[in-house]
């Protein structure tokens, strides 16, 4: 069988669990190794980024084109392979047990402050809100959706910052912060993100294990 460029970069789509960027696709080619036919893997050892782009809008095209349940989207910086809107009531009943609850509303507001005013304190967002934050902050964590990014060494005792995750911008479906939707108020800034989320779990329901696509029960407090 005769493999081509294109098919190969599919086969990775296919198989990864998360978006992949250009750059780590390259990566792929440059490393991978086949013990039992090393020519193989020798032949696209030098792929470029600029042939990879352009496998990717092959793809694109074709899955467009020949209307498969599945299109390549650009998400977090990286590309793939989601359903289509149509499919998500079946996609969601299939993967209603194996997904994690959504977020609350005291997550989602939590989580707003942060991507607006990263870097963050604890104190900051608490003051902000209103009221302790240590119990989101934790499930944010633990979600992988905020990290610590450092310290404020202008403040004694250094408070910890936070600032949002890659895996934030896979979970609501945005290319990168810019795509954040522009809202004056927090429960404003909230509500777009909740209807985000709605968003990315109806066009980009994915395969079970994917976090984040699918209509679930809001988490507890």
């Amino acid at each position: 069988m005769t493999l081509e460029l294109k098919k190969i970069v599919e086969a990775m789509l296919f198989a990864a669990e998360r978006p992949l960027t250009t750059k780590e696709i390259r990566a792929i080619f440059a490393e991978a190794t086949d013990e039992e036919q090393p020519g193989l893997t020798e032949t696209f050892r030098n792929v470029r980024e600029a042939q990879i782009a352009g496998a990717l809008e092959e793809l694109k095209v074709e899955y467009d084109t020949q209307q498969h349940s599945f299109q390549l989207v650009e998400i977090a910086g990286g590309w793939r392979l989601v359903s289509r809107a149509p499919y998500a009531p079946w996609l969601k009943k299939l993967l209603d047990e194996v997904r994690p609850h959504r977020l609350s509303q005291p997550s989602l507001e939590t989580l707003a402050i942060i991507a607006l005013r990263q870097p963050i304190s604890r104190a900051d967002i608490a003051a902000i809100r209103g009221v302790e934050v240590d119990g989101v902050i934790k499930t944010l964590l633990e979600r992988d959706l905020i990290t610590i990014v450092g310290r404020n060494d202008n403040i004694p005792g250094r408070p910890l910052l936070y600032g949002t995750t890659q895996r934030f911008l896979e979970h609501f479906g945005l290319r990168s912060l810019d795509d954040m939707p522009k809202a004056a108020e927090l429960r404003l800034q909230a509500a777009a993100l909740r209807t985000a989320e709605q968003t990315a779990e109806q066009k980009a329901a994915t395969e079970a294990g994917h976090e984040g696509q699918t209509t679930a029960p809001a988490e507890k407090n």
